[in-house]
């Protein structure tokens, strides 16, 4: 039986909520975004991605670089998503666009 996306045979480390590494590669990430740009009016433009990922990278509270520590969420990913906020317990750290709904 083939392990789930970012599954790994590798004891588990760190993610206290699920069976999954919470490592990733750069590779695994790229896969899921190529699918997600095939939604495109699912998706926030380029620029307000790249604003979404800074604020991600500036945050505390980013684990692995990749992870959220508040959702478990790759932030990469929920970053894309039109429909996504950030979970931040104080509020949300991204810039919210006119299509954006709260989403946690």
């Amino acid at each position: 039986m083939k392990p789930a996306f970012g599954a790994s045979a590798e004891p588990r480390e760190g993610c206290k909520g699920c069976s999954a590494s919470v490592h990733v590669t750069d590779e695994q990430l790229e896969r899921v975004l190529r699918k997600l740009a095939l939604h495109q009016g699912s998706c926030v433009s380029d620029s307000q991605y790249e604003t979404r990922l800074s604020n991600c990278a500036a945050c505390p509270s980013l684990q692995y670089g990749t992870t959220c520590a508040h959702c478990g969420c790759f932030v990469q990913v929920r970053a894309k998503i039109a429909a996504k906020d950030c979970p931040h317990p104080s509020g949300s750290k991204w810039v919210r666009s006119p299509i954006s709904r709260s989403s946690r």
